[in-house]
Parts: structure tokens; C-alpha cells; sequence
């Protein structure tokens, strides 16, 4: 059983140059649990954070574990299971932690140890489609719903799921009408290869496509345009109220003492300090969303109550 197991993961490890090593790092070893595959925004987020540590010299080895299932939920639980054995390991996650509180696990069963940035949703068709704004989208969605075909990497009900049946109720339509499809990590692929007509995701993952010119961004869920992306408009442009974030940050093992815990939190700080993880920030068009432990688990209390209602009005809980 423990080799199926392990033929599951997907583990590397990172070192810092020797060169390096003779200053001394806060943090000798770190383990980034990630919920997700290779490439998505859990991956990403974990990645980015841990080569920044490691190219800072806050860290002296970081390694990287994927293990996807059941919309992060079958990491959780392996997180949990293991405990005992996970005294270096921070868990990345993100939104669907509070959306799986009102399913099946809670962020209460980890230990919250920081959110460090948040991501906006994003609606993005392709350079020649056939809807050049989220007007066309709307007037086609209105004539006829079934003829709108919406990709996502989240399972229905999850992530980018939430964020376009939002986007639709806001116009006034039933989110339950939507054709989305959870594609995973091909989700963009099938935009692109002309599967579908539209693509829910996060803004970080298409941004560097849309500047290349690869991807057309209709709307984003921001309040008011970024300064990093003055191009791309957003859904309260086209007075629809839809403004939502999606935070990422790190989960530890049930039981890691406070003293483990604010170790991890001043070397995040000290990381985020640096020129170095503004400029990753800035190219995955992310914004700043840093809470340490307890203002992070208050922060998540008040996520649970948000998401809780919004999925009940938006009908994804029975």
C-alpha cells in the first residue's frame, strides 16, 4: 500500500549553492505540501515562495510535493494523517479550504500560519472569439444559456465555479444555468484548442498569455483596474458588483507549537521584505494579502460566514 501510495506524489528537492551556505539560514529545511498539479495557482504560489526563501537565504533546502485530489480535500487529509511526521512542512492552500469547512474538512483541523496574497478571478475568451466584451457574453448567456460553454480547473461548486456563477447571478441570471466543465490543469488548453467559449480562472495564471497576446481578458473580479494590467477592464465597469478575491497562504500540521509556528511567520516577513518576491508579486499580478497566524485564522472565520452565505444564494449548498 505504500508504494501505490507514494507512486501518488511528486516530490523535488532544492538546495541552496554551497556558496551560500556559509551564512547561515533562519530555517534549515521546508516542505511546501501542494494541493494541486504542476503549473496551477496552488503550485505556483508554493513555488515562487519557495524559491525566493531559498534564493534570499532564509532557507537552506526547500522541497516541493504535489498531491491533487478531491479539490485539495485529499491533501488536508494527508496532512492531518501524518502529523507526527510533518514538523517541516507548510501546506499551501487557498479559498476552497473555507468551501470544503462547510463539506467535508476545515481549516480548523491544520494550523493556520499566514495568507500572504490574493488573486483576482479573471474571465478570459480567446483574441478572435466571438465576444469581445463581457457585453457580448451577457446578450448570448440572455438569447441562450446552453449555447455559453465555460471551462474551469476547480471541480463544480469550487473556485472558478463560484466566481463565474457570481459574475451571472449579478446580471440577474440563474447560476444554475451554466454550462461549466471542470477541466483541471487543462483548463486553459481547452479554451485555447476551441473547446469551450469562455475560461474561469484566477488572474495570475493567464497574465503573462494575455500579454503575449495568446488570451483576451474580458473582465476581472478587482474593484477598480490594476496598475499592472491598465488594460484589462473589470466587472464593475459594466455595473456588475462582482469584486472577489482569492487568498492564498500556508497551513502546518495539527499540533505545531507557537514557537514553530511564529519561526515560519518572521522568515515569511523576512521574504516579503524582499525586492525579490515584489517583483514574483508583480509578474503573477498578485496583491498584497499578509496576515500572521491569529489574524489570519480571524480573517478565515469571517471567510467561512462569506463563502457559507454566498454559496446558499448562489444555490451550491443542498
Amino acid at each position: 500500500m505504500f508504494k501505490s501510495f507514494m507512486r501518488h506524489l511528486v516530490c523535488v528537492f532544492i538546495t541552496a549553492p554551497l556558496a551560500s551556505q556559509s551564512i547561515a539560514a533562519e530555517i534549515e529545511k521546508l516542505h511546501f505540501l501542494i494541493p494541486g498539479g504542476v503549473g496551477g495557482g496552488w503550485d505556483n504560489t508554493a513555488r515562487s515562495a519557495g524559491d525566493v526563501l531559498l534564493k534570499e537565504k532564509i532557507v537552506d533546502q526547500v522541497s516541493f510535493e504535489n498531491l491533487s485530489g478531491r479539490s485539495g480535500a485529499k491533501a488536508i487529509s494527508h496532512l492531518i494523517q501524518t502529523a507526527k511526521h510533518q514538523p517541516n512542512t507548510l501546506m499551501v492552500s487557498s479559498t476552497p479550504i473555507v468551501v470544503h469547512s462547510a463539506k467535508e474538512v476545515s481549516f480548523r483541523d491544520l494550523t493556520p500560519i499566514a495568507a500572504i496574497i490574493s488573486d483576482y478571478g479573471a474571465i478570459v475568451t480567446t483574441p478572435n472569439s466571438k465576444y469581445t466584451s463581457w457585453i457580448d457574453v451577457v446578450k448570448d448567456f440572455y438569447n441562450n444559456p446552453n449555447e455559453v460553454n465555460v471551462a474551469g480547473g476547480s471541480a463544480k461548486e469550487n473556485m472558478d465555479h463560484l466566481v463565474i456563477a457570481l459574475a451571472f447571478k449579478n446580471e440577474g441570471f440563474d447560476p444554475q444555468k451554466i454550462r461549466y466543465t471542470s477541466y483541471g490543469a487543462k483548463a486553459t488548453q481547452a479554451l485555447l484548442s476551441g473547446e469551450v467559449d469562455l475560461l474561469s480562472t484566477g488572474l495570475s495564471e493567464v497574465l503573462e498569455l494575455s500579454k503575449s497576446g495568446q488570451v483576451k481578458v474580458l473582465a476581472i473580479t478587482a474593484q477598480n483596474r490594476l496598475e499592472f494590467a491598465p488594460d484589462i477592464p473589470t466587472l464593475t465597469e459594466y455595473d456588475n458588483n462582482t469584486i472577489f478575491a482569492n487568498w492564498r497562504g500556508f497551513f502546518a500540521a495539527p499540533g505545531i507549537n507557537q514557537k514553530q509556528v511564529d519561526k515560519w511567520n518572521h522568515a515569511l516577513q523576512k521574504m516579503y521584505k524582499t525586492d525579490t518576491w515584489q517583483e514574483v508579486k508583480k509578474q503573477n499580478g498578485w496583491i498584497d494579502n499578509h496576515k500572521a497566524d491569529k489574524d489570519f485564522y480571524t480573517f478565515l472565520k469571517g471567510q467561512e460566514r462569506y463563502i457559507e452565505r454566498l454559496m446558499s444564494q448562489l444555490g451550491f449548498l443542498d
